[in-house]
């Protein structure tokens, strides 16, 4: 009953650890809702996607950029009502509108739907605004982390596999403690 048991544990526990579905890391298929690239004001979004082709021919970024260098900022329009406004996007270094400006694209209208820029973006924080003059403007705020590891995240994603390897271990300790561990190989040895 105890080697039932052990055993239960333990593959619940690798089970766990392996279907933890915050350790993909990366984005691919969500809905738009869902998706932390997707800004939304009233009925209006807008995607971003950031490229580096230099270091990943086929990576795609949103807001965590793992390598500083030249960098393809693309803003997908995705209601057709935005496509019929004059829209730009301006990215500085730092906070919103406090560093220096790195790129900007001027508002204009963006009949197929795409906003593009490229700049070089060294390690650090930068902001991206892009923003649709309309009757009031719209203004979409993202913040890119250029080379920099997000501590929170991090421990988010790896919170519950740590738990669980904690939680088999305790049960590991006790088992050893109760001296049932003990009697349990002895009686496969004989």
């Amino acid at each position: 009953m105890l080697k039932q048991s052990v055993q239960l544990a333990f593959m619940t526990c690798v089970l766990a650890i392996l279907c933890y579905t915050n350790t993909a890391l990366g984005h691919g298929r969500v809905s738009l809702e869902e998706d932390t690239c997707v800004r939304q004001i009233g009925e209006n979004m807008v995607h971003l996607n950031t490229y580096q082709p230099q270091f990943d021919r086929g990576g795609h970024y949103c807001t965590e950029i793992p390598m500083a260098g030249d960098t393809y900022l693309v803003v997908d329009l995705i209601d057709l009502g935005l496509r019929d406004m004059p829209v730009g996007m301006k990215v500085f270094r730092g906070e919103e509108k406090e560093g220096d400006m790195i790129i900007q694209v001027n508002a204009a209208h963006h009949p197929d739907g795409v906003i593009n820029g490229i700049g070089r973006l060294d390690k650090g924080l930068y902001s991206v605004i892009v923003t649709a003059e309309g009757v009031p403007p719209l203004n979409y705020y993202y913040q890119l982390r250029v080379e920099m590891v997000d501590y929170g995240k991090l421990a988010r994603t790896w919170a519950g596999p740590a738990i669980a390897l904690l939680f088999l271990s305790w049960l590991l300790y006790k088992l050893i403690q109760s001296g049932r561990l003990k009697s349990w190989f002895k009686s496969e040895d004989d």
